[in-house]
């Protein structure tokens, strides 16, 4: 980092580490963090990592009232040779500045936010779960500071990174969840926010989830915003099918998330030498093809689940149940083989994998 240097502020006093697997997801926080003003004429500045801490903010900031907000999630993981690995760090980087562009936030320098990253981790390497399955969740979020009611860009904001110890988002781990078509409730339309990570969009998609949860399904399976009839996102994930051999993943329109993990599962199923088609696919094409016998396998991809096999889809009253309800061979090959990448148990012939050396000495 050649323009700013990164200030530290360490805490005195460390919280207990957890002694268990049993972690959760985004519960626990790390001791420190790391944050970045922004001021219009200055540019991004005094970036430092501090004790994890309350943020005091004027109750009249922009973010309260306008929603200016973007996020990121990625995860660190410890090898079993003790080493620090982050999974394509950049493409994060690079898409919250997607995000910024289209909720009008400045960017940051992708190199920058990846050396901010990689100190903070170094301050807190012995908040990385070392049991089968865990990992260091990483938050880093941009919000709108400007104490001021008028509609337009704040000119202040505050880049953040906070880090969660975490376990398996699903409790289960890896087995086939229930889906719940939605029907009444949309994610997202093209021109509007869905290809950004922001909160609003999360925000928009609790309604519908509650109505699945009450009927005891795990996610939801959102259409699109003017018809109703093309398939888009499982829950906060991608989603893939595989019908008769082919694998199936609805192409990115506008209102679709460019997942990191969609990403690598595609290069990995090509890499196989298996067919992989983006394109727009519908809620009828898929009952016909499960009708027909042909629906062989469902799964949904995000930074949290990595894969999660889908067993089940409820539409308008009517199950389809996938696979017999169990993992398929693609979803099961999929998850051990990113999951071993992740972790440095296997070969990385994408160079996907960046190393966090220690560069901070921590007393």
């Amino acid at each position: 980092m050649k323009e700013h240097t990164i200030q530290l502020n360490l805490s005195p006093e460390r919280k207990p580490k957890p002694q268990s697997a049993d972690l959760g997801f985004g519960k626990i926080f790390t001791d420190h963090m790391f944050i970045m003003d922004y001021t219009e004429g200055q540019g991004w500045h005094d970036p430092r990592i501090v004790p994890y801490q309350p943020l005091s903010l004027d109750p009249s900031c922009m973010i309260f009232h306008y929603g200016q907000s973007v996020f990121e999630g990625l995860k660190a993981y410890l090898t079993e040779d003790n080493r620090v690995l982050l999974f394509r760090p950049e493409r994060n980087f690079q898409r919250l500045n997607r995000s910024n562009e289209r909720l009008c936030i400045p960017a940051v320098d992708v190199d920058m936010a990846i050396e901010a990253l990689k100190q903070l981790i170094s301050v807190e390497k012995e908040w990385i779960p070392k049991w089968e399955g865990t990992s260091l969740y990483i938050r880093p979020f941009i919000i709108a500071t400007e104490p001021f009611l008028g509609v337009k860009p704040s000119s202040r904001y505050q880049f953040i990174i906070i880090l969660s110890p975490v376990g398996l988002y699903y409790k289960e781990g890896i087995k086939p969840v229930k889906i719940l078509v939605e029907n009444e409730f949309v994610r997202a339309v093209a021109g509007g926010t869905g290809e950004a990570k922001t909160a609003g969009n999360y925000a928009s998609s609790l309604k519908a989830q509650e109505i699945a949860d009450r009927k005891e399904y795990s996610q939801v399976l959102w259409l699109d915003g003017v018809e109703k009839k093309y398939i888009e996102e499982v829950g906060s994930m991608n989603v893939f099918f595989k019908i008769n051999g082919e694998v199936v993943t609805p192409a990115l329109n506008g209102s679709i998330l460019d997942g990191v993990t969609r990403n690598s599962v595609i290069q990995l199923l090509k890499h196989w030498g298996m067919t992989v088609t983006e394109r727009r696919i519908s809620m009828e094409e898929l009952r016909e093809a499960h009708q027909a016998g042909q629906l062989e396998e469902a799964f949904g991809t995000g930074t949290a689940a990595i894969i999660s096999p889908i067993g089940e889809l409820l539409w308008k009253d009517e199950k389809m149940i996938i696979n017999d309800g169990v993992t398929g061979p693609v979803s099961e090959k999929l998850f051990h083989t990113i999951t071993s990448i992740q972790g440095g148990k296997e070969p990385d012939p994408f160079n996907w994998t960046m190393e966090v050396e220690q560069c901070i000495e921590v007393k």
